[in-house]
C-alpha cells in the first residue's frame, strides 16, 4: 500500500458521511464506506487489493477500535438499566432460542453446516448501531430502557461466542482464548478502577491536559494493542479485545476528553480503512456464480428480525424488537475470520454482510415507527449515549 493509495482509501471513505448526511434516512456511516470498497475492490474495478498485508494491518488495528469504541457506548453505569436486566435477559434468551431453530432450517435448506454460526449471527445486536439511534431519534421510556441491556447482552454474548461457532473443530482452543482475553480485560477494569478511585487517573489527566501529552490516549491504545497481540495469539478475533477493553473503559467511566479522541481517530481515519478493506475484500460476483447465497444472506436478515420480534411474547413493543435486531460488528467479524480461517464457501462471506444490511433497514423503519407511537424522551431527558456517568471519571 502507498500513500497514493492511502489518500483514495480515506477520500472514498467520504461516501459514508455523504450517505449518511440525510438524517430522515438513519443510513449508518459504514454503509457508504463498505459500498466504496465493493466498488474499488474485488468486486468492481479491482484498484484495492484487500490481501495486501500493510492494508490488512491497518484494517486490523481499525476493527478494534470500532469494537473499542462499540464497547465504550454500552450504558453499563446506568442504574436505570440495571433494573431492566431482568426483562433484557429474557428476551435475549428467547431470541437465542428462536434464532438456533431458525439456523436449523436455514441449514436444512441451504446445506451449509453452518448451524451455529447462523444462530450467533441472528441472536446479535450491535449496540454500536441501535445506541446511536435511540439517541438521535430521542427515543425514551420504559420499552426503551428494557431494550438497552437486552442489546447490550445479545451483543457481548455473541462476540464472545462468534469463535466457538465459526471453526467448531478448534472451540476448545477458541474458548480457552476467548476466556484469556475476558480475563485480561477484568485485569485491566480492576486496574483502572484503583487508578480511579485513588486520583492517579484524575492527576495524570489534568497534566496531559496542560501539557497536551495524550497520556489517557496512549495508554488506551497500549493496553489495546497488548488485548489485540493476546488476542491473535490465542487465535481469537481482536473483536473481542476491542469490546472488552471498551466495556472496561465504559464501567470505570469514560473521560469526554478520550472519548473525543478515541472518536477522532476511530471515526476519522482507521474506521474508514477498515470498512473500505472490508468492501474490498467481498466479491460481489460470485452471488453471480451462487445466487442462492443471495438467499441466504436474505434469511439471515429476515430470520434475525423474526428472532428480535421473540419480544413481543413478553408485551416488547414491535417497533423495539425490529430495532433491537439490527446487526454489524458480529457479521463483520464473521466474514473477516471466516474468509482467513477458509471455512466460509465462496460468495458465503458477502451473505452475511447482506443479511446484517437487511436489519439495518429493518431497524431505521422502527426507529420512525417508534417515534409515531410516542416512544420519545422528554426535552429535559437526553439519550442513552448523552448520558454520562458522574464523577471524576467522566469528565475532562
Amino acid at each position: 500500500m502507498s500513500f497514493t493509495m492511502l489518500a483514495v482509501v480515506v477520500a472514498v471513505g467520504l461516501l459514508g458521511p455523504a450517505l449518511a448526511l440525510r438524517r430522515g434516512w438513519h443510513v449508518p456511516v459504514v454503509l457508504g464506506e463498505l459500498t466504496a470498497g465493493v466498488l474499488l475492490g474485488r468486486t468492481g474495478i479491482g484498484y484495492l487489493t484487500a490481501s495486501d498485508a500493510r492494508f490488512a494491518f491497518l484494517a486490523n488495528i481499525g476493527f478494534g477500535l470500532v469494537m473499542f469504541v462499540a464497547g465504550t457506548h454500552v450504558p453499563v453505569r446506568d442504574e436505570s438499566l440495571r433494573r431492566a436486566i431482568r426483562p433484557g435477559l429474557l428476551r435475549a434468551v428467547l431470541t437465542g432460542a428462536l434464532a438456533t431453530a431458525l439456523a436449523f432450517v436455514l441449514d436444512a435448506v441451504f446445506g451449509t453446516g453452518h448451524v451455529a454460526l447462523y444462530a450467533v449471527l441472528m441472536a446479535s445486536s450491535s449496540a454500536a448501531l441501535i445506541l446511536p439511534i435511540i439517541d438521535s431519534l430521542g427515543l425514551g421510556g420504559r420499552p426503551v430502557t428494557e431494550l438497552l441491556p437486552q442489546v447490550a447482552i445479545a451483543d457481548a454474548t455473541c462476540i464472545v461466542a462468534l469463535p466457538l461457532a465459526i471453526d467448531p473443530p478448534h472451540a476448545g482452543r477458541a474458548a480457552l482464548g476467548a476466556l484469556a482475553v475476558i480475563a485480561a480485560g477484568v485485569v485491566v477494569f480492576f486496574l483502572l478502577d484503583k487508578a480511579e478511585r485513588s486520583g492517579v487517573r484524575h492527576r495524570v489527566h489534568t497534566v496531559s491536559e496542560d501539557r497536551r501529552f495524550a497520556v489517557e490516549l496512549r495508554v488506551s491504545l497500549v493496553v489495546l494493542f497488548a488485548l489485540a497481540g493476546l488476542a491473535t495469539a490465542a487465535h481469537v478475533s481482536i473483536m473481542l479485545a476491542g469490546f472488552v477493553l471498551g466495556l472496561a473503559v465504559a464501567a470505570v467511566g469514560e473521560p469526554r476528553r478520550l472519548a473525543r479522541q478515541l472518536f477522532a481517530l476511530t471515526e476519522g481515519f482507521l474506521g474508514p480503512v477498515f470498512f473500505v478493506w472490508l468492501g474490498a475484500s467481498l466479491d460481489l460476483r460470485e452471488f453471480g456464480t451462487k445466487p442462492e447465497f443471495i438467499a441466504v444472506g436474505a434469511g439471515l436478515g429476515v430470520g434475525a428480525v423474526i428472532s428480535h420480534l421473540s419480544g413481543m411474547l413478553t408485551r416488547q413493543p414491535l417497533s423495539m424488537g425490529a430495532l433491537a435486531s439490527a446487526q454489524l460488528g458480529v457479521p463483520v467479524a464473521a466474514a473477516t475470520v471466516g474468509t482467513s480461517l477458509h471455512v466460509l464457501q465462496p460468495g458465503e462471506s458477502s451473505a452475511l454482510i447482506l443479511g446484517a444490511l437487511v436489519t439495518i433497514a429493518v431497524s431505521a423503519v422502527a426507529g420512525g415507527i417508534a417515534v409515531r407511537h410516542g416512544l420519545v424522551a422528554g426535552k429535559a431527558t437526553k439519550g442513552p449515549l448523552n448520558r454520562r456517568p458522574s464523577g471524576p471519571g467522566s469528565t475532562g
